[in-house]
């Protein structure tokens, strides 16, 4: 969840820190701080609030020339968010300096023991605990010193270090938390996400989990965890620079929604072979593997989740192999039961969920076959897994996820189609119509936003003075509704509920009165008339319904209030169709109500800490 920078080169150091933490303000946004090597002492600063505020103060004081300096956007975790609890953090006599993503599980009964030792406490973070272990270790050897003091953590963390007897180094390490370097011919970049540093280079480092860099005079050397040092072959990034960027667009979720038709059509077309078979690259699982498999398993968060909800109707209809999903936060806590004849898929979109991450590593403990579905290269879950297909979405900089979802379900459209095609339950044509229909969801998906983007703007102005709203559908459309529904709370801040519309009358249906807002997903044909006359229950109690359904049932959807209509596609791919609406209009809804759409309250982008 925080963002991490840093910078060692020819130039002065600060204004890349800024910049950096600007292009990561997303993963966090309660305070944020840089630290410069400078010649006699480390030079903090740091703030509460976003990087305005810190821009505001490191403005009004001198100029720095350090040229070596790293930084940080928090999302508090450990202590509440002021200018105390802000990294970076100095250790006792300000030796070493320490920006620090993730949680440190043992650092209660690692800080009894310095304050036994003398060392003093000002931050109520467990971070402040890394910097004084690593005065107290140190031992004149930098990158000795941090190997010995991480050896001595339990969790999960990304730390970038400073030591002020190496004023021209910076020493990094990681676990279960993401760090990124490149360099060009101005020096070495660094940060937790590749957003960051797209600027300066496109070829960039990814560090393996407990692997030590050191960046020293514009060198950057990698060290194993078992201390020796080993070459390291960089990664291409195709992201573009305008791709992290706004655009034009006012926000970028704007931008990221508008984004969906090249998201799906650079996800779908490279996986589509010329006579109409879907081909991965990256997959180790045999058709005899496949044979096998007698119960799936999709472990998810968030929105990743509905993406999986999506999922396991269409893996079970098309695959008919037993299909459920899993929370990831809860899945390891159950003890799940999976052999070498479950197959276990986990989506993420960073690639660096913790739940999820603990969830794949769990899995294949027990022996479990597992396929990956991340956006970004090289991440720790893409690493891990036994099978990995990227989703080809770009960089995501808004909170509230989007494009990522869209990318995430049409996988699963693709893995769907395959597993069904190598069991051999696809006639020919079938095959084909399936493939053909996936090829023209790009299309259809422009179609749609350019359709519903002026309604969406005038249903919006119904939920400016709502404070509770409620999303109904079944089968698809209620897998559909979960995530229309988080995307109206987690940026408008009306609370909204997803409920299987047949669940109504079992409770849901007393929360229903007079001017109560429902929104009814009806896109499935299968099920069309029964969430009909669930639309007739809520309107019975006073409701007022607005309705999204296709256009062959655009006649029949004479009880609702308001209408949205989406193209006739494949029934199975109708709920791609049918989200878009739903993210316009939180979106526009959050517009009206002035809240910061970016960058919702109390959330962040990447969730690397349980």
């Amino acid at each position: 969840m925080c963002g991490i920078v840093g910078y060692a080169g020819k130039h002065h150091a600060v204004p890349y820190l800024l910049e950096g933490l600007e292009k990561l303000e997303y993963r966090g946004y309660d305070s944020a701080g840089i630290a410069v090597n400078e010649p006699d002492a480390i030079r903090v600063i740091k703030t509460r609030g976003r990087i305005g505020n810190l821009e505001s103060l490191i403005a009004s004081q001198r100029h720095s020339d350090a040229t070596v300096g790293i930084g940080h956007t928090r999302w508090a975790t450990h202590g509440k968010p002021n200018d105390v609890n802000a990294h970076p953090h100095l250790s006792e006599h300000g030796l070493f300096c320490v920006v620090h993503n993730g949680i440190i599980e043992n650092y209660l009964s690692l800080k009894a023991q310095l304050i036994a030792d003398g060392f003093h406490f000002a931050s109520e973070t467990d971070t402040e605990v890394i910097a004084h272990l690593l005065e107290q270790n140190y031992d004149g050897d930098f990158v000795s010193t941090v190997r010995k003091t991480v050896a001595m953590l339990e969790g999960a963390y990304a730390l970038c270090i400073l030591c002020r007897d190496f004023p021209d180094s910076i020493v990094c390490t990681r676990w279960a938390s993401p760090l990124v370097m490149g360099k060009n011919s101005d020096g070495v970049f660094l940060a937790s996400d590749v957003t960051a540093i797209l600027k300066h280079t496109d070829d960039v480092f990814y560090l393996d989990g407990r692997e030590i860099a050191l960046i020293e005079n514009g060198a950057l050397t990698f060290f194993g965890p078992d201390g020796a040092a080993g070459e390291k072959q960089p990664k291409h990034i195709d992201w573009s620079v305008s791709a992290a960027q706004k655009d034009g667009y006012e926000h970028f979720m704007l931008k990221e929604i508008m984004e969906q038709p090249k998201a799906i059509q650079d996800t779908v077309s490279p996986r589509i072979s010329s006579d109409k078979r879907i081909v991965f690259e990256n997959f180790h699982l045999t058709d005899d593997e496949i044979a096998h498999l007698n119960r799936i398993v999709i472990v998810a968060c968030g929105s990743a989740f509905h993406a999986g909800e999506v999922g396991r109707y269409v893996l079970e209809k098309m695959t008919r192999i037993p299909v459920e999903t899993a929370i990831a936060s809860e899945f390891r806590y159950r003890d799940p039961v999976l052999d070498s004849h479950t197959l276990v898929i986990v989506i993420s979109q960073s690639g660096e969920t913790a739940d999820t991450l603990a969830g794949l590593r769990l899995a294949n403990e027990k022996g479990a076959k597992t396929v990956c579905i991340v956006n970004v290269v090289s991440s720790s879950i893409a690493n891990e897994g036994g099978s990995v297909i990227y989703t080809h979405a770009g960089p995501e900089i808004a909170v509230a996820t989007t494009k990522a979802y869209s990318a995430q379900v049409a996988v699963l459209y693709l893995l769907s189609g395959y597993i069904a095609d190598r069991k051999g339950l696809l006639t020919d044509d079938a095959r084909k119509t399936y493939v053909d229909a996936l090829l023209k969801l790009p299309d259809l998906i422009d179609q749609t936003l350019r359709d519903c983007d002026d309604q969406m703007k005038k249903f919006a102005e119904l939920f400016i003075p709502m404070e509770h709203a409620y999303f109904i559908g079944r089968n698809l459309d209620y897998a559909c509704a979960m995530e229309a529904s988080l995307k109206l709370k987690e940026i408008s801040y009306i609370h909204s509920e997803a409920y299987a519309a047949g669940e109504l009358k079992h409770g849901t249906i007393s929360l229903v009165e007079k001017g109560t807002l429902v929104v009814a997903l009806a896109a499935c044909s299968d099920v069309f008339g029964k969430t009909m006359s669930n639309i007739k229950e809520v309107k019975a109690r006073g409701a007022r319904v607005l309705c999204v359904s296709t256009s062959e049932n655009a006649a029949a959807m004479n009880e609702v209030d308001f209408k949205v209509i989406i193209p006739d596609t494949l029934p199975l791919f109708a709920v791609t169709l049918e989200v878009l609406p739903m993210q316009l209009l939180g979106y526009y809804t959050a517009k009206s109500r002035g809240c910061d759409i970016d960058k919702p309250r109390n959330l962040a982008k990447s969730v690397t800490v349980e």
